[in-house]
């Protein structure tokens, strides 16, 4: 079985933040890695270059391919934090309630599962928050420790 390429590294995540540019950039990394250890409770790891992670978890895909990869994380990107928000891709109920907040989030752009946001000036906060820990439990439902 093939490895995935992006695997966790003996980084150190605060020094990978601390070199983040510009200096809003750096700023808002700070504010995400704190948001997120709020709602998870966990230490991040840097997985690859420049994704900081929280948490983990195996799983087994219908082709048999095995797969350890975080539980939630974020990447200050040059262009916009990339916010990896895989739970509410899992779950009816959850991918709901993750529309709901998104409605009320403000400004940005979605991928497969990530959610785009430029500067977090763009978005509320606390909606920001919600979803975060609506992906979270989820997470830990269908991937419990």
């Amino acid at each position: 079985m093939a490895e995935a390429k992006t695997q966790v590294t003996d980084v150190d995540p605060a020094e990978f933040i601390a070199a983040v540019e510009p200096e809003r950039k750096r700023n808002e990394a700070q504010e995400l890695d704190a948001l997120f250890r709020r709602v998870t409770g966990e230490e991040p790891k840097m997985w690859g270059p420049s994704i900081i992670g929280y948490g983990s978890y195996r799983t087994t895909y219908a082709s048999g391919r095995e797969v350890h990869w975080m539980r939630t994380g974020f990447s200050p990107r040059k262009a916009k934090h990339s916010l990896y928000l895989m739970g509410g891709y899992c779950d009816e109920a959850t991918g709901k309630r993750r529309d709901e907040l998104l409605a009320k989030l403000g400004k940005y752009k979605t991928g497969k599962s990530c959610l785009y946001v430029n500067k977090l000036a763009d978005v509320d906060i606390e909606v920001l928050e919600a979803l975060v820990r609506n992906d979270w439990e989820e997470m830990k439902r269908r991937y419990p420790d």
